[in-house]
């Protein structure tokens, strides 16, 4: 069996030892150095997509993501530096502004990775235009509702079907402003008849757009510690079935 070589490099002035397999986000997060992510989660594919993880790389003037990079011999990482902190404002500039965040009426005020991040970057108002779209909430689902005006397209929910639950009863559809999570094919979730009812994805989405009925703001904090144990039941059912 070949061996990983272990490599050293440093975040944030740091020293770090690494396998080759192991991304520099998953090396931050072990090391106690927080890098904000919002469409990333544990215990499912890495998507690269809010790109709120960029970190600065010495000698280079690109910004790379931290959950999808795997450093190298020597890499010397930034975190946190003032042209991360803006690019990182600039980004939840356009994901409050591209569909209709209004925290003091959401059910997840308090309890939501969005409004957190906002809070930790000290945002006091959004840069640029509201675009302000007419979206529907689909509240057919017996259990569960889903409302597009929250959503920010991390693909949360869609990874945690397909790759927890494997029903895959989410997917994108459209492109753009025009993206929208979809259940089976554009289907009410009601009526999606992959959906098993089983709560994992309400449970991974970082924002309100995903809620449970009938539950208070106080009560909607989303837990979603349990899929890494549940991925890891997932793997072994998998190998004894190869077996």
């Amino acid at each position: 069996m070949k061996r990983s070589q272990i490599i050293t490099f440093k975040i944030d002035g740091q020293d770090i030892a690494a396998r080759e397999d192991e991304t520099i986000l998953e090396l931050a997060r072990q090391n106690g150095i927080r890098i904000p992510t919002l469409c990333y989660l544990e215990s499912v594919t890495p998507w690269g997509g809010c790109r709120l993880c960029m970190v600065e790389v010495k000698g280079t003037t690109r910004l790379f993501p931290a959950c999808m990079t795997y450093p190298q011999e020597g890499m010397e990482v930034s975190t946190v530096t003032e042209q991360l902190t803006t690019y990182r404002k600039q980004v939840l500039d356009l994901l409050f502004a591209e569909r209709n965040h209004v925290c003091s009426v959401c059910v997840s005020n308090g309890a939501c990775e969005l409004q957190g991040l906002a809070y930790e970057l000290g945002m006091t108002h959004v840069g640029v235009p509201y675009l302000n779209p007419s979206l529907p909430l689909d509240a057919s689902h017996p259990y569960f509702g889903l409302d597009h005006n929250r959503c920010i397209l991390c693909t949360r929910c869609v990874r945690v079907c397909d790759e927890i639950e494997g029903a895959h009863t989410w997917d994108v559809m459209g492109r753009g402003v025009d993206a929208r999570i979809v259940a089976d094919l554009n289907q009410p979730w009601g009526e999606a008849i992959s959906c098993t009812s089983c709560g994992k994805c309400v449970q991974a989405c970082p924002t309100g757009a995903l809620f449970e009925k009938g539950k208070s703001v106080a009560e909607m904090q989303k837990r979603h510690e349990f899929l890494p144990y549940l991925a890891l039941m997932r793997e072994g059912r998998d190998g004894d079935s190869e077996q």
